[in-house]
């Protein structure tokens, strides 16, 4: 059994029904899951940064990119 390696990370409130628990301190086994849930827990992931890391490594596998608007 592959043990679980990757945590999703995030500067800002994460939110939605597949999250766990509400300290969402959660480990994946799966990148490609840590990844989807982490794109559907923000509100908007074009405005707010999401991470998936991973753990022995430390490397982020995925990260969303916060927009700068100028008006």
């Amino acid at each position: 059994m592959v043990p679980a390696q990757f945590r999703i990370e995030s500067r800002d409130p994460l939110t939605g029904s597949l999250l766990p628990s509400p300290d969402f301190n959660h480990l994946y086994r799966d990148a490609s899951l840590a990844v989807a849930i982490a794109v559907k827990s923000v509100a908007d992931p074009t405005r707010q940064e999401v991470r998936v890391v991973h753990i022995p490594s430390g490397e982020i596998v995925f990260k969303s990119t916060a927009t700068a608007q100028f008006f």
